[in-house]
This record gives C-alpha cells, structure tokens and sequence, in this order.
C-alpha cells in the first residue's frame, strides 16, 4: 500500500498541535505545546492570550513534528487542519498555518471537524468498529453520534445547556480547586463518598440529549445553603456525589444510544473521557450487556493534531479538499 502522510494541525482552544500520520492508523509523530499553566492564572482559557500563544508557537510545532516523523514537506500527501467548532481567534490561526502551507508545497488541503478528530483518536490505537456509537464528552461538548461507516455522522443527542466538562470546571471553581477542575475533581472524588443525592436531569422519557446546569445549580446551592447554616461540608464527598450524578446519565445514555441504533460498538472521547470514574462505569456496563468499548489512551483524551490527521485522512480518501478559501467556523456543525 502506497503511504500516505497527512499532517494535522489543531488550535481550536489553548493547545498549540501538530502530528503525521500514516495510513490514517500509525502515529509518526505527536507535538502539543500546552498552555495550560498560562490559563490557570485566570481560572480558565482567555480568548485573546490563547491567540497569541499560538501565533508565536506554530511554525515551531510544525516543524518539530515533521522532523520527528522523518517527513518532508513534499512527501505529504494532505495537511488535514481543525475548521471548527473552537475559539474563533485560536482557530484561525490554525486555518491560516495550513493554508499557507499547502500554498506553498501544493500538499492537499482538508477542513476538519473538532468532533470528529476525537472520535478517530481511537482509530490510532484500534480501527474503529462500524456500525458504532460515540459518546463525546469534553469541556465544549457533550454528544451522542451515530457512525455506520467512515465520514458518516448522525446527531442522537446532545447537551442542552452546559457540557459535560464545563459543568466540572464551574463545580470545580466554588469548591476552590484550580483549573482545569475536571482532573481535580476526579482526584479527589476518590477520597470520599457518594453520600449527597443530586438531582439527574434524564429529560423526557427515551431522549438522548443531556443537561447539567442543574445539577450545576445544586452543587452551588448546597454549598451556599451549608454557608448559612454555617455547616463544614466534605469537599470529597462533594466531588464523589457530584461526580456520580454525571457518570451515572452518561453510562446510561450512551448504552441506551447503542440499543436504540442495535449497535455493539461503542466508543469514547473527548477530554473527559480521560476521567477515571466515566471510564470504569462505562467498562463494567458495556461487560453486562455485551459491547464492546473503546477508550483513547490518556494522551490522546485531551486536544491533539494526531486525531485531525486520523479523520482527515479518511476525508482526503474520500476526494474532500478544501481551497484557499477555507475558513475557521467556530460553530461548525457536524451534521
């Protein structure tokens, strides 16, 4: 077979990414530069600072990924780059990195879709299973897709209010954790227990979609509630209680969505989908009823070029190419 290289590149928030990948399948090479530690000053990611991050490292981060892959520039036979949904500002530069690029070499151009690099983050580590379903779940999104082949998506729910991620950090900021809270929360809900009964938004009966605000809102109510009456609360029984609400609509959901479309493939991801608790619910329940799930390897959870190479591999397969028109959409649907 002959090989085929495709460089991606993602800025679609705070992480500056580059990789190659061969054959849509074998991770040549991986670079993220983090600012992770620039943002948490400001308890969470600032449109404008994240920009500039990015501007100042790209062609840095391009050039490190080449190299450590062993690829040339004209070797490539892609450059697959992150279209949307992100920071406006971050995405551009991203779009505007690739476009100059493929302008100058002539390599093939390819818009991606955040979303969809995400679930290909599995593909890096076992070929995805088709028919599948996949739970999304990350600080942005928190979505059930239908796949039954390559490049083809249907919606069966998503959040209607906050994400599944953006709820942790919220919870994570009023019990005075630092950002990002997800990884906090998760630490230290395994030093208590579940004792507090929070509310689970299940919606109408059969629907698919998520709501967290909430159960957001009773977290917060708690704790002021316990500030009046002057009661110390356990902080980690807080997060375990908390934490509990969220694994248990998510496991159940995502099970449901597999039944529903007779499915026995389910896959995970999404930056929450590195969560401790959200994995070993959802392996010991697809045990039960027979699927069989795939879950990134921690590095590949959270933002990366490796999954926007992957996915864009197979759009580049399908004859999608993009001109030098492209632009980022920080809206972009997926279906």
């Amino acid at each position: 077979m002959k090989k085929c290289w495709v460089l991606g590149i993602e800025t679609s928030c705070d992480e500056t990414a580059a990789a190659v990948v061969e054959n849509g399948d074998r991770l040549c090479s991986n670079v993220i530069s983090s600012q992770m530690q620039i943002h948490r000053r400001f308890g969470g990611v600032v449109p404008e600072v994240a920009s500039r991050r990015h501007v100042e490292q790209i062609t840095v981060i391009l050039q490190q990924a080449l190299d450590e892959a062993g690829v040339r520039q004209e070797e490539l036979s892609a450059i697959a780059v992150t279209q949307g949904p992100g920071l406006v500002g971050a995405l551009l530069i991203g779009v505007a990195a690739a476009k100059a690029l493929s302008f100058a070499t002539g390599v093939p151009l390819v818009g991606v879709h955040h979303i969809a690099g995400h679930i290909y983050a599995n593909h890096l580590v076992k070929p995805l299973r088709f028919p599948l379903v996949a739970l999304v779940v990350s600080g942005g999104h928190t979505e059930l897709i239908h796949m039954p082949e390559h490049n083809r998506f249907e919606r069966l729910g998503r959040t209607r209010d906050d994400a599944a991620g953006e709820a942790y950090d919220k919870v994570a900021r009023v019990l005075g954790l630092p950002y990002p809270g997800g990884p906090e929360i998760d630490r230290l809900a395994k030093q208590g227990t579940p004792v507090i009964d929070f509310p689970r938004a299940w919606l109408e009966p059969g629907s698919l979609d998520f709501s967290f605000s909430g159960l957001k809102s009773a977290v917060i109510n708690y704790l002021h509630n316990a500030e009046q009456r002057g009661e110390r609360v356990a902080k980690a029984d807080l997060a375990a209680s908390f934490q509990e609400a969220v694994v248990e609509v998510l496991t159940e959901k995502a099970v449901r969505a597999a039944r529903n479309k007779g499915v026995h493939n389910l896959v995970l991801a999404g930056g929450v989908s590195a969560n401790s608790a959200l994995r070993g619910s959802l392996a010991a329940r697809c045990q039960r009823e027979g699927i069989h799930l795939s879950s990134p390897p921690l590095e590949l959870c959270t933002d990366n070029a490796a999954m926007i190479a992957a996915a864009g591999t197979y759009r580049f397969l399908d004859g999608e190419r993009a001109g030098l028109e492209l632009n980022a959409e920080p809206n972009l649907k997926l279906v």
